[in-house]
């Protein structure tokens, strides 16, 4: 069963391509950190704009990391079938755990199309791995429902997983409710963890975060503490981490010759942009994801300012680990140089 913390791992660049030996290390303080497992190459990784090389090389340098530690899943969803077979079968090949298959974006499938066209062959082709569908319709303009999902776990001894980020709490009371009480919910928004764990109509059996990232030991012990029973330690740290959790979406009002705009930079613009900041090698994103606005920084920067003022012990082990000063890094302007757009 798929349970517990995972990391969506970003994927750190240099002007040359994928930093490996950055990679190596952001692995090795995930696992130090208690982390239940990793996501590599999901949608947090930038998967769209790596290469088929760097993708391949990625997920093997994680799952070989991981191997008798921690669980590794990859990321080897695509909107197109053929496409993410062949990837599924690499990341078979090299070990993982388990392979995560995003809806296909785009295209645009009907729920039942995905179940039929896409993970039902995938599952089949690979029935000794588990397969997660990743149910985003924000991002993939489709979805996996509830009820075609339940076909495909009825099916399927191998899909019996879905990481959950439609943001739409009926959805995953359906989800339950037609899947049965064995199967696995997992978050994919670290803002509705603690409710989903804590709804009994949901139980939710963990989450696929993008904040432990930075704070592995953090929200592994929230998700630890809730399946504990532990409700009033697991709601401290959601609490104390929640300005950090509304960073996945960055929404900015910025000025043009023409008037106002919202800008809304998206995930893993914030974190990545944090991570930086804070000396861990995140590098930077590839285009067409860029920079945030200025604006946009001094939001992320307030966030981290809060949790630092009145958590900051979960600052411990990134300032330990990376031998940095939290504090330090957070109000020197040296730090961000390069970061963000000056101008709009």
């Amino acid at each position: 069963m798929i349970n517990g913390c995972y990391t969506a791992l970003i994927t750190p660049f240099q002007a040359d391509g994928v930093d490996y030996n950055g990679l190596a290390r952001l692995v090795t303080y995930q696992i130090e950190n208690g982390i239940s497992g990793i996501l590599a190459v999901g949608t947090t990784g930038e998967s769209p704009t790596l290469n088929w090389a760097e993708h391949i090389r990625v997920i093997e340098q994680v799952a070989k990391a991981s191997k008798g530690r921690i669980q590794c899943i990859a990321g080897t969803g695509s909107n197109n079938t053929a496409e993410a077979l062949t990837g599924t079968r690499h990341a078979v090949e090299v070990g993982v755990d388990a392979v995560l298959l995003v809806d296909p974006y785009y295209n645009g499938p009907s729920s039942q199309e995905i179940r039929k066209e896409y993970v039902a062959p995938i599952a089949k082709a690979v029935p000794g791995t588990q397969v997660i569908p990743y149910i985003i319709p924000g991002r993939s303009g489709t979805q996996l429902l509830p009820e075609d999902l339940a076909l495909l776990a009825r099916e399927f001894d191998n899909v019996q997983t879905v990481k959950d980020a439609t943001g739409n709490l009926e959805n995953m009371r359906r989800t339950r409710a037609c899947c049965g009480p064995a199967f696995s919910i997992l978050s994919g928004d670290d803002g509705l963890t603690y409710e989903m764990m804590t709804d009994a109509a949901i139980s939710a059996a963990g989450v696929i975060s993008v904040f432990s990232n930075l704070f592995p030991r953090a929200v592994s012990d929230m998700v630890r503490y809730l399946q504990g029973g532990e409700v009033e330690k697991a709601r401290a740290l959601n609490i104390a981490l929640d300005p950090l959790f509304q960073l996945v979406s960055v929404k900015t009002m910025e000025t043009t010759p023409w008037g106002h705009v919202v800008c809304k930079a998206k995930n893993p613009l914030a974190i990545k942009t944090l991570m930086a900041i804070l000396g861990l090698p995140a590098g930077f994103c590839r285009p067409p994801l860029g920079k945030l606005s200025q604006n946009g920084l001094e939001t992320v920067l307030a966030a981290a300012r809060k949790v630092l003022a009145t958590a900051p012990e979960l600052f411990e082990p990134v300032a330990a680990f990376f031998k940095v000063n939290v504090e330090e890094r957070l109000d020197t302007p040296k730090f961000r140089e390069g970061l963000y757009y000056e101008t709009y």
